[in-house]
């Protein structure tokens, strides 16, 4: 007998049976749990361990690799968007030397002349008597010319002494007429050094790097035994000379439409309250409008007290150009600035990311390779248009870098959740998210900067003296030692020689008496024929 489809079938199901049929469900479910928790764990080694060689490649290309942030235009494909530049372009010029390669135009090869305006001595070579004879005919041979050849020498450090003679006069009849020459004024009464010697040992150390005591042993070689500790104070000494120049120069940068700020660590020894381990900080300052000035304010510390202290007065309105550390920011809703982003900051923290990727998984499809391709062509705009016209700059970065920062803010976007956020990239994407109001707000005004780049090569020389000589030993030493990188740098900004400028100044300071005084006495009121 056949059983119907639709018949039901009764399954009699002991309760034994179900309970080892709900403890194997039960069994099941638990393991698929430690798999996951497995799973998880598993994923989370990996990407700790990713985090940890990450980190190993960026500390090594740190320790040995190359500092240079450059990438090859020619191979980011950096701006081709041709249409965007060559509307107003110039024509290239014909006739030019040199032959095209790649991105630049090479130069003919040759050494370069020496300057015209050095002094010349010069050294006639010529034929003894017995030679000038031709060996011909037998007639004298007269000079038709001469063939020039020149050397550069070097006259060594002359050490001198000048020996100043105040004349005393008396009345020949009585003891009551004496008078003497009164000593001429000096910007260290009775000071040991002239002012070219004060000028000379402040370049030395504040332009070229060069630390007090080697001074003192190149002094030596030329009969000049003068302690380290001696010149060392004479440099405090002028260093506080000159703030009354210094205040004028902070007056002027503080009036200025564009302010660049940054900071770097100093080490102070003798410090009251602290420790000598403890970091100190230089204060690096500059404008973008009006005489170039280039300030150095020293601080204990990196806190809001100093900011409010060193940027007291700052012209409301005015743009301030800084990285993105958050003091700037309530310094610029205090004094209601215009503050702006740095792209060289956030580019810089994206390449470590680039650079931490194994070669072999470099592509130009790799997330930080475009990001480092669409901020290369805001940089490159930059670069064309740096000779331009502010208006015409304005139009170049609205109708072109507008349309970049929108990839860029797209690209952001799509890839800020998909990194994880403890990784070289993640946090270089986080710093360009948290910054991005800030870094899109150049484009509003033609004058404004895309970077804090020009700041940084200002505060570059005292960071690479500060290898040489570490720490400053006292507080004194190192607000003298801000004044005077402050007047050095000053003066290269405006094309100024640093020793000419500061043998003129430290001259004429001590006969400054009103305001107009000091006022003629910045660098770019410097008579023409001192520099």
């Amino acid at each position: 007998m056949s059983v119907q489809a639709d018949m039901p079938i009764n399954v009699t199901i002991t309760a034994e049976e179900l309970e080892e049929l709900l403890a194997e469900r039960d069994a099941a479910r638990q393991l698929r749990l430690e798999r996951d928790v497995l799973q998880g764990e598993l994923r989370l080694v990996k990407a700790e361990r990713d985090l940890a060689e990450e980190r190993l490649r960026a500390y090594r290309r740190e320790l040995f690799g190359a500092k240079s942030e450059a990438r090859d235009a020619g191979q980011l494909g950096l701006f081709n968007e041709a249409e965007a530049l060559t509307a107003n372009a110039q024509p290239a010029q014909e006739g030019v030397p040199g032959t095209k390669v790649a991105a630049h135009t090479r130069n003919k090869r040759g050494r370069k002349p020496l300057d015209p305006n050095l002094p010349r001595e010069v050294v006639r070579h010529d034929l003894p008597e017995s030679e000038r004879f031709c060996a011909n005919d037998g007639h004298a041979l007269v000079e038709i010319g001469v063939e020039i050849s020149e050397q550069l020498d070097v006259v060594p450090e002359q050490v001198r002494v000048i020996q100043h003679q105040r004349v005393k006069r008396a009345c020949p009849c009585c003891d009551l007429g004496i008078k003497v020459t009164p000593a001429p004024p000096r910007i260290i009464p009775r000071g040991l050094f002239t002012e070219s010697a004060l000028a000379w040992i402040a370049t030395g150390k504040y332009q070229f790097g060069m630390p007090l005591y080697r001074q003192a042993a190149l002094l030596r070689r030329f009969g000049g035994d003068i302690s380290a500790n001696t010149i060392a104070a004479s440099m405090v000494r002028v260093g506080q000379a000159v703030q009354p120049v210094i205040n004028l120069l902070r007056d002027t940068l503080l009036e200025s439409d564009i302010i660049y700020g940054d900071e770097t660590t100093l080490q102070v020894l003798k410090e009251p309250g602290r420790r000598p381990q403890t970091k100190s900080y230089m204060w690096a300052q500059m404008n973008g409008s009006g005489p170039p000035v280039r300030l150095f304010s020293y601080a204990s510390g990196r806190g809001a007290k100093h900011a409010k202290e060193i940027y007291a007065g700052i012209r409301p309105g005015a743009a301030l150009m800084t990285d993105g550390y958050e003091l700037y920011n309530g310094l610029a809703i205090e004094h209601q600035l215009v503050h702006l982003g740095c792209w060289a900051h956030a580019r810089r923290a994206i390449i470590k990311a680039e650079e931490a990727v194994p070669k072999a998984l470099r592509t130009p499809q790799l997330t930080a390779t475009r990001f480092v391709k669409l901020i290369g062509k805001l940089f490159a705009a930059e670069s064309r248009s740096a000779d331009w016209p502010s208006a015409r700059r304005q139009r170049l970065r609205r109708r072109y870098s507008a349309r970049v920062l929108t990839a860029i803010e797209k690209l952001l976007l799509e890839q800020l959740p998909n990194v994880v956020p403890g990784s070289l990239l993640g946090k270089a994407l986080q710093y360009l998210h948290g910054q991005w109001p800030k870094l899109i707000r150049y484009v509003e005004n033609g004058d404004w900067p895309i970077s804090n780049n020009a700041c940084e090569n200002a505060i570059r020389p005292f960071v690479v003296s500060r290898k040489n000589f570490l720490f400053s030993t006292s507080v004194g030493g190192a607000k003298a030692s801000a004044n005077l990188y402050s007047l050095i740098e000053t003066c290269r900004a405006n094309g100024i020689e640093p020793y000419r400028y500061l043998t003129w100044l430290f001259q004429r300071l001590p006969l400054a008496q009103t305001a107009d005084d000091y006022m003629a006495l910045l660098p770019w009121n410097m008579p023409a024929e001192s520099h």
